[in-house]
């Protein structure tokens, strides 16, 4: 500890110069979802994650070797390292604010920019720090630097009074950030102990080098008050734990850590845990620079594909043929694994970091864990041969299911009274084939020319389908839009619901950008969530995402999903030139083919949300869709209560 804090104390590269400025403070706390992703107990949870990923930036670093997480009985938060400390000396380009109210205060401003203060960094886009000030109704840091604690406070993205000396700090030195979350933002959600404390212990694992202690004043009854983490084995570790004693095919993991700057000189490294086993269903965790990234992303391809040619030359090594039918897929099905990568400049898609985007990523860890993945199964015959022999068997099952829904397919439309609107693809198994449920005959008119005859499909809803949390059991099966569905897509109800049925790949919900249509898309869901879960689990249900404007200049066009990134492009423009001519979709009716396909059905454009339920807290989600799908409309009128402020800009 002594000789960290002497090693620092005299490393004066990271002082107010380091923090880069973008541009200015925008209304965060109008739009909270487009920086946190929304307002609900996810994003609440989410602004926690900003404030630790600073201090764990420090930590890997290495400036910090120890963070402190203290959850008050107010439901205030307080997350405080052993750093460097935030500067508090003046701005460059600020002269009269501290460098400490600028990276509190304004948004993209920070130290990860420059690379300078930096290699590799969780915050990225310097916003983390100030929208979590801007959605606090109370804010205070303190900073210990050169032997001093100084202080700032905040309310609602306001200072309420310059930075100030309060004391000295001979043995001290880093940053303490307390924040208590605005309720006139978040409503009545709070800060849960018990997610709190599993995200906070993955950090733990993810870098060996830190000791993260826990500390809290709210006792739910089933998570520790205090608690110290500290894993020196890191993920493989954390993977024995996750398993939680499951039969696996090799007694230790694969696993491992690459330094890219050893082996590439690049910044950076790659750590690895994977093991399989008959027991249970396999699962990825990753991580970039700390962060969750729950979608996966480059690092997971590359780590897949380094896998998958590893296991494949092995069975040719051995002289297993069969071992060249295995695919990605296969790995994945018993395949328990932890991927964790830090990168300098990582490119995220979205604020809240969900899946990594950088190209290089895939190089880097593919060509890092392919070396050791040869030579793991090298040296470990017995386990090698075990592995191979249950991913073959996955092939083969695969491959014979494959067949059989073949056959099926084919005589699909002879056996099955298919509903008569149904506008069916020509592909013969399901692997790549998407269903659109659309809304009316209209928006169904021009997705049938956008659509791709071979595997995409149509469904033409006649209206808004029944409420099954409001309706008699008795109405399902002879409701006609139900029916619909589930003659086409070849499944039961219930408890007869077999994932394995489904006609297609992608069930994709695709409705107009206004009231009614988040409205049919809100019952869709409930009648899936309700009736065909396993969809869900499994990852077949989306969301379409048309866009509401086209924006034209010359011959130049770009579409944005709502009025926020429109204002962006009318600010930023086109790049073109004459006027922009703005054109609203009032409906997916409205688009002529051309604009339907490349925004919403061509995947090598369109976006597409996938449903998931927290696994987390999926009890949540039962309650969410019972209060505003449920029989008791006075829940339904507390939730809108409780949420309706946030809708200021309704059109209808």
């Amino acid at each position: 500890m002594t000789d960290l804090l002497a090693a620092t104390e005299s490393d004066n590269s990271y002082d107010a110069s380091s923090i880069e400025v973008l541009e200015g403070l925008e209304p965060v706390r109008k739009r909270p979802g487009m920086y946190i992703g929304g307002t609900d107990e996810r994003a609440l949870h989410h602004m926690v994650a900003e404030i630790l990923d600073n201090s764990m930036d420090e930590a890997v670093a290495g400036f910090a070797n120890r963070i402190e997480v203290e959850l008050h009985e107010d439901y205030a938060l307080t997350v405080r390292d052993n750093g460097r400390g935030i500067p508090i000396d003046p701005h460059p380009k600020f002269p009269d604010k501290s460098a400490l109210e600028v990276i509190l205060c304004t948004l993209h401003a920070g130290g990860k920019f420059s690379g300078k203060a930096y290699q590799t960094s969780g915050g990225l886009h310097g916003v983390g720090a100030s929208v979590v000030n801007a959605l606090s109704d109370s804010m205070v840091v303190q900073v210990a630097r050169n032997k001093e604690v100084y202080e700032q406070r905040f309310s609602r993205g306001t200072p309420l009074g310059p930075v100030e000396k309060v004391g000295a700090a001979p043995n001290r030195r880093g940053t303490q950030v307390t924040f208590h979350a605005d309720p006139e933002i978040f409503g009545k959600h709070r800060f849960k102990p018990a997610r709190l404390f599993k995200s906070i212990r993955s950090k733990a694992y993810l870098f060996s080098g830190v000791e993260i202690r826990w500390k809290s004043a709210i006792d739910d009854g089933e998570t520790p008050t205090e608690a110290t983490f500290h894993f020196p084995g890191g993920l493989a570790d954390y993977l024995k734990e996750s398993m939680n004693g499951s039969t696996t095919y090799s007694e230790q993991p694969f696993a491992g850590t690459v330094d890219f700057q050893e082996k590439f000189n690049t910044p950076g490294k790659v750590e690895w845990a994977i093991n399989w086993t008959p027991s249970r269903d396999g699962f990825i965790q990753s991580y970039c620079n700390t962060v969750p990234t729950p979608e996966g992303g480059t690092h997971v391809g590359g780590f897949w594909a380094a896998v998958l040619k590893g296991i494949k030359a092995y069975g040719e090594l051995v002289n297993n043929k069969k071992a060249a039918q295995i695919t990605r897929d296969d790995l994945m099905a018993g395949g328990c694994a932890l991927v964790s990568c830090f990168i300098s400049e990582p490119e995220f898609v979205g604020q809240t970091k969900d899946r990594l985007a950088t190209v290089d990523a895939q190089r880097l860890v593919e060509n890092s864990v392919r070396d050791h993945f040869d030579n793991w199964l090298a040296s470990n015959n017995k386990s090698a041969g075990a592995i191979l022999d249950f991913l073959v068997l996955r092939a083969e099952e695969r491959l014979r299911r494959r067949q059989e829904k073949e056959t099926q397919r084919k005589s699909a439309t002879k056996k099955l009274r298919l509903p008569g609107k149904l506008v069916d693809c020509s592909a013969t198994n399901r692997e790549g084939t998407e269903l659109f449920i659309v809304e009316g005959d209209s928006a169904g008119g021009s997705a049938k020319m956008a659509r791709n005859r071979k595997n995409q499909a149509l469904l033409p809803l006649r209206g808004k389908i029944l409420n099954v949390l409001g309706a008699a059991s008795s109405k399902l099966g002879t409701n006609a839009e139900i029916s619909d569905l589930t003659q086409a897509l070849g499944v039961g109800l219930g408890t007869k619901f077999n994932v394995d049925d489904l006609r297609y790949d992608k069930i994709i919900i695709m409705t107009d950008a206004d009231v009614d249509g988040a409205h049919i898309a809100s019952l869709l869901m409930t009648f899936f969530f309700t009736q065909m879960r396993p969809m869900i689990d499994q990852g077949h249900l989306y969301l379409a995402c048309p866009p509401l404007f086209r924006l034209t200049q010359g011959a130049k066009r770009i579409y944005c999903l709502d009025e926020a990134e429109r204002d962006l492009w009318l600010e930023k423009g086109l790049g073109g030139k004459g006027k922009i001519d703005v054109s609203r979709f009032k409906g997916l009716g409205e688009m002529d083919a051309k604009d339907l396909k490349e925004t919403t059905m061509d995947p090598a454009s369109r976006k597409l949300i996938r449903v998931t339920i927290d696994e987390d807290e999926p009890g949540e989600t039962s309650d969410l869709v019972e209060r505003l799908m449920g029989k008791k409309p006075e829940k339904r009128f507390e939730y809108i209560q409780e949420n309706a402020r946030f809708v200021e800009e309704l059109d209808v």
